[in-house]
């Protein structure tokens, strides 16, 4: 190309040019060149498509879906679980079949944002050196609205507390931080969590007087999340998406109590059966044990 002459102007033009009016790279020039000289291009051979048809694997997927105890888990869930059973493929085969027959979960689009206050990640290395907590609110059918609180472990993603009530105090909102202070430090009293820090937002109730001097007691730092980025109190945030897809907005509860009983029990089944991608598509629970005996050998 840079040895033809232009048909208009009767001159030498260079491929750099050329390429750079035509907006293209010239590896793409030279690799059309290389394929034009070996002849006929012929594309690899793909790797093995496994055992399955893509109709038998799109069943095997729809058993996965279906018991799952998650509404709303994407592909690569479904890999994970599939390799759970034994049945290998891969992520790109399972994502064309959950999209070729509606299988995708659905999600929400995003709005643009601007500069981030926030910039960095929100996890941490090891279980109890970051908390979050947050409040949602849900409707019952015999005593009205219900206020839910949650604390949500930073690294391994745990529910380590959840509560709910009918008023959104602060001593309300204290409680799943001191169920989880009891759970993982064996008892509530002065710098038992020590270390510890506490994301929250801007909320009446977590600013309060009364909430903060307790977590002080307690020997948590307070962590406020920046003013309307919620993102900086992504995991507590994260967690409460799943208990409403999961839970909250798909069942009815006639009180308080039985919505806090139902709670109890998702708490359970979350840590137990939800999977993280970021580890390895763990469970929170077997997060925490890894980290718990890698502790014990190290002593």
């Amino acid at each position: 190309m840079s040895r033809a002459v232009s048909s208009s102007g009767e001159k030498h033009y260079g491929l750099a040019r050329v390429c750079r009016v035509w907006e293209i790279p010239r590896s793409t020039v030279y690799a059309h060149k290389a394929r034009a000289n070996a002849g006929e291009y012929h594309p690899k051979k793909r790797g093995p498509k496994g055992p399955y048809s893509d109709s038998e694997l799109t069943e095997k997927i729809r058993h996965i879906l279906c018991d799952s105890p998650f509404s709303g888990e994407g592909h690569r869930k479904v890999w994970a679980r599939l390799r759970f059973k034994r049945i290998l493929t891969s992520k790109r085969r399972v994502l064309r079949l959950m999209g070729e027959n509606d299988l995708l979960a659905p999600h929400r689009v995003g709005r643009p944002h601007g500069p981030k206050a926030h910039d960095g990640t929100i996890t941490t290395d090891a279980p109890d050196l970051m908390w979050g907590t947050d409040m949602s609110t849900t409707v019952t059918t015999g005593e009205g609205t219900a206020h839910v609180f949650v604390a949500v472990d930073h690294c391994a993603s745990e529910c380590v507390g959840i509560h709910a009530a009918k008023s959104g105090d602060r001593f309300e909102a204290l409680e799943p931080v001191h169920q989880g202070i009891r759970e993982h430090f064996g008892r509530v009293e002065k710098d038992i969590a020590d270390g510890l820090g506490l994301r929250h937002d801007h909320g009446s109730n977590y600013m309060s007087h009364d909430f903060q001097k307790q977590i002080e007691f307690l020997g948590i730092e307070s962590s406020p999340a920046f003013v309307k980025e919620p993102e900086g109190n992504g995991c507590a945030e994260r967690f409460i998406r799943t208990l409403k897809e999961n839970l909250l907005w798909v069942k009815h509860f006639e009180t308080i109590e039985e919505l806090r009983q139902a709670l109890i029990e998702f708490k359970e089944i979350y840590n137990t059966t939800w999977l993280m991608e970021r580890h390895g598509y763990k469970t929170p629970f077997q997060v925490r044990e890894e980290f718990s005996s890698g502790l014990k050998e190290a002593a």
